[in-house]
Parts: structure tokens; sequence; C-alpha cells
């Protein structure tokens, strides 16, 4: 994949530590939509959640402050943020003396909004509750100790099979790995899928998952891959596939992404 002109993702950069919104860089989502064959109306609704661990800014005083960063981008905003120039703006408060966590917050929502086209909903977790913070693993099943493998070089989709029996189950697995379309770095993530409808093989399922295992995408766009391949292949009346990978720079993407339910809360894995 060719770096996009502005992008900082896989080339040298400066940290700046003093407040500039534009180094954000958005990426329009309809490039990669339109290469999974995507229209309008989306067949899915959802959100990307997005924690960032390493936030931290000046108080009046210019006494360190810091908190935990918790994002939510609609599905359907026109854009999403390159994660690196995320991290890159978010390092940009650290010498900046704001008054309180709040006009932190306030800043934060108003420019990922400008950069992604729609409102985005910002948390910040201050340190006082980062014990309270839940972790768990993902619902559902695990199909990981099936016996399966796969030599597949990009996901495949002919790997997936059902059968016309009617199944209402949720299943996951912690085995999904693929690449950064720039850098070539590996991305891991626990992947749940819920769906009911024609009775999924299980064995199939794994297979196919583990064959993003070299696949170069954003992590967006692998989680409506997944849901577009097992809905053309499957048929489920319902369906959700929800992903959350584990950190890079100091920050999580976790989409979700449904054509029945809400987004859960926003609990990390263990292994985030």
């Amino acid at each position: 994949m060719t770096i996009p002109e502005g992008s900082p993702l896989g080339r040298a950069t400066d940290y700046p530590d003093r407040y500039d919104a534009a180094l954000l860089y958005p990426i329009e989502r309809a490039v990669e939509r339109e290469l999974l064959g995507v229209r309008t109306p989306l067949p899915f609704s959802g959100v990307d959640l997005w924690t960032a661990y390493e936030l931290s800014w000046l108080d009046q005083s210019r006494r360190p402050q810091i908190a935990i960063g918790r994002f939510r981008v609609p599905a359907d905003s026109p854009s999403i943020v390159e994660s690196k120039s995320l991290k890159l703006y978010l390092g940009s408060f650290a010498q900046e003396s704001i008054a309180n966590a709040g006009e932190v917050g306030h800043r934060i929502a108003d420019d990922l909004r400008r950069a992604c086209g729609a409102p985005v909903d910002v948390e910040l977790v201050p340190p006082s509750r980062f014990a309270t913070l839940p972790a768990a693993e993902l619902s559902g099943e695990s199909v990981d100790a099936l016996d399966v493998s796969s030599a597949a070089h990009a996901p495949d989709a002919a790997a997936l099979r059902a059968d016309p029996i009617i199944a209402e189950e949720s299943l996951r697995s912690a085995l999904f790995r693929s690449r950064c379309p720039v850098t070539g770095q590996p991305d891991f993530a626990d992947v749940l899928i819920r769906y009911r409808g024609p009775r999924i093989d299980r064995a199939s399922l794994l297979r196919y998952v583990v064959s993003f295992r070299t696949h170069a995408a954003f992590h967006e766009s692998c989680v409506e891959r997944i849901f577009l391949d097992i809905n053309r292949r499957c048929a489920p009346e319902q369906l959700t596939v929800y992903a959350r990978f584990t950190r890079r720079g100091g920050i999580d993407i976790n989409p979700f992404r449904s054509n029945f339910e809400a987004a859960p809360p926003d609990v990390r894995t263990p292994r985030q």
C-alpha cells in the first residue's frame, strides 16, 4: 500500500508536545469499503471503540495530569483517524497548560468531530477510576481448540460453511492476526462472531479467521470484511462481528459491526 501523502504512518516523525489539532490525519472510509463492495445504505451499524492509555497534560500550575481516553467513533462517519496521527495529536497535549480535564475532553471531541466528519463521544477516565475499569474475555464459546490449519495467504471466504439447521450462538477466537497495510507490523485481536441463522461449521470459521494471518488491512476493514464474508456465505438472519485489538502506540482499536444489536460496554480483554 502506498503511504498517503501527509500521513505520518510508516515515516520518521517528530513528537511535538504542544497542542496541535492539525496532527490528526483523516482517512476516508469509502476507499476501503469500495474495495469490499460495500454500498449505501450500509449493511451494518456500529462503532469503533478507541482507548488511549498515554494521555497527559499540565494543569494551570503546570503540574502533570493524566487520564485514559475512551473515544466512540460511529461506523457511519465519513472518515476514521489514522492511528499514529492520533498518537501524535494526543502527545501534543503533554506540555500544554489547560484548566481542567473537561476542557481537554471538549477539545478532543471537537477535533475528532472535524476529522471524522461526525460527532465522536469522548470520555476521560481519571486516575481515581483506573482500578475500577473491568477486563473480561469476549462472551461466547472459544473455537481455538479445534484442530485446523490454514495455508491461505489471504482471507479465504470459501472456507466458510453452514448447514440448514438454525442456530443462535456466540463464538470467539483469540487467534486472529493481520498486518498493518503500510508498516507490515502484526496486529493481534480477539474476535467475537454472534449470529442467528444457518449453523456455521466451527472448524470452517476458525480456518477462515486464521486465513487473515498475513493479510494487510486496517482494523476496521478487517472486521467489515469478516462481517460481509459471513453474511454472504452463511446468510445469517442476525450477525455481529466485534474485534478487540491489542494496543500499539498506547492505543487499542476495537471495531464493532452488527445488523441487530447495539455495541456492548467498552470492556478490555485480559491481554489488552
